[in-house]
């Protein structure tokens, strides 16, 4: 490696993987992990609220529709500004908003108060989003970028098991057991908000913006906390005009956005079609354990094998072969279910369903930074997590109604954008197994 033709990506690999990325894993992951307390943490913090203000549980859910508008919001804007300032400070403000919002919201004193929170705190929550894992992708070797990018995702499963067992313990609060879930909820976020500080700009974002020497020196930085030997060479400059959003979907861009667009889209209404309205439908039918915080862990401690498998087939496999197994797998999964009302019929379908849609969303996180330019990453993971939480607030028009009525047409029907979305990743232009960033 020379001086004069040194890439970031040939800096990175210099620098090695080590103590430092660990670090990053585990901020991102400990704020990521709260991010899923936060999203889980809707269904059982709405009968409490219900009480406390003394509404019925419809409006109460209220608090969550405002949370995801919140995320949808969030995702877009934030992932769009890390584009244009930079990394850290996005990285830095949209954790500040997550953890202070998230712990006030433990003591609005009334609903309306409660419902200004829960948006603001789905800004903070959807804007980490696309910057976390645009900086870990960017602190990464290609060779090892995929695992690492599914592995962070797997913090989801870990925060399901904890938001289960803090429902458990905060239903001895009776009507205030909203407060001490929020409250719980909140701290991870402003534990991350100090250990972000330590958190350097994306020598990548650096580069692109012009100015590689002061990239070299935060590669400089990570090759001496991982204790790699030699010094890092002078990079090439790589500095480029600035985009608008719309780049996204220019002529080089645009199939691969409406692609990957459309699969986070179609993912996440039969996520919240399985995971939320499922359950409902079930518990009516005499499954009531299946909204009982026991099974919720049981379902989490599942998806940790589906994003093992996830984060071995996006570097065995690739990114779209291993995408489009297990969204075919989760369609499967999704039929099963009319395969008979026995219990075991019924358990065994949901674990097979969060095993796959889990690993689905690893192996979708890990790819999607890595089809887009320095540029344009934040900005096409915000504006794909926008895309999902479009998903999730259509997903009670879309699929309850048909849910209620006509069960296996439900079923059916989940199965098909499982099968769309695999059809989706299929139209993507390019595979990006071992891909150096551009």
């Amino acid at each position: 490696m020379t001086a004069a033709s040194s890439t970031v990506e040939q800096g990175i690999v210099a620098a090695g993987v080590g103590r430092f990325q660990y670090r990053l894993f585990v901020i991102f992951g400990l704020v990521w992990m709260a991010d899923a307390m936060q999203v889980l943490s809707i269904g059982f913090s709405a009968p409490s609220i219900a009480k406390t203000f003394g509404i019925a549980l419809p409006q109460a859910l209220q608090s969550g529709t405002y949370f995801f508008v919140g995320m949808l919001v969030g995702a877009f804007a934030f992932g769009r500004l890390a584009d244009r300032i930079g990394r850290r400070p996005v990285l830095m403000a949209a954790v500040l908003v997550d953890a202070c919002c998230g712990v006030a919201s433990a003591f609005a004193p009334d609903f309306t108060w409660l419902l200004a929170l829960r948006f603001l705190t789905g800004i903070g929550v959807g804007g980490t989003l696309p910057v976390d894992y645009t900086m870990m992708a960017e602190f990464l070797p290609s060779d090892r970028r995929g695992r690492w990018l599914v592995w962070l995702e797997s913090f989801w499963a870990v925060g399901t098991i904890l938001l289960a067992i803090l429902a458990l313990v905060a239903a001895n609060w009776g009507d205030d057991a909203w407060r001490v879930i929020f409250l719980v909820t909140g701290i991870p976020a402003l534990v991350g908000v100090v250990l972000r500080m330590s958190i350097p700009e994306s020598p990548m974002y650096l580069n692109r913006s012009g100015n590689p020497e002061g990239a070299r020196r935060v590669l400089e930085r990570v090759a001496a906390a991982n204790g790699s030997k030699g010094p890092i060479p002078p990079l090439l400059p790589d500095s480029s005009a600035r985009h608008s959003i719309f780049a996204l979907f220019s002529a080089q861009l645009r199939r691969r956005s409406i692609a990957l667009f459309i699969a986070w889209g179609l993912v996440s209404i039969a996520y919240y079609g399985v995971f939320v309205y499922l359950p409902v439908k079930l518990a009516a039918e005499g499954f009531a354990f299946m909204r009982g915080q026991e099974f919720l862990i049981l379902l989490a401690l599942v998806q940790l094998p589906g994003f093992a498998l996830s984060a071995y087939g996006v570097e065995r496999w690739g990114r779209k072969p291993t995408l489009v197994g297990f969204l075919l797998l989760s369609a499967a999964g999704c039929m099963a279910y009319s395969l008979g009302s026995a219990a075991a019929v019924v358990v065994a379908s949901t674990l097979l369903m969060s095993f796959a849609l889990l690993g689905t969303w690893g192996a979708l996180y890990a790819f999607t930074p890595e089809v887009y330019p320095t540029d344009l990453r934040a900005s096409g993971m915000g504006t794909a997590g926008a895309v999902a939480r479009f998903g999730g607030l259509f997903a009670p028009s879309i699929v309850a109604p048909v849910m209620a009525t006509h069960f296996t047409g439900a079923l059916a029907m989940l199965a098909a954008f499982l099968v769309a979305g695999a059809v989706a990743i299929l139209c993507v232009d390019l595979e990006s197994r071992h891909r150096v960033l551009e």
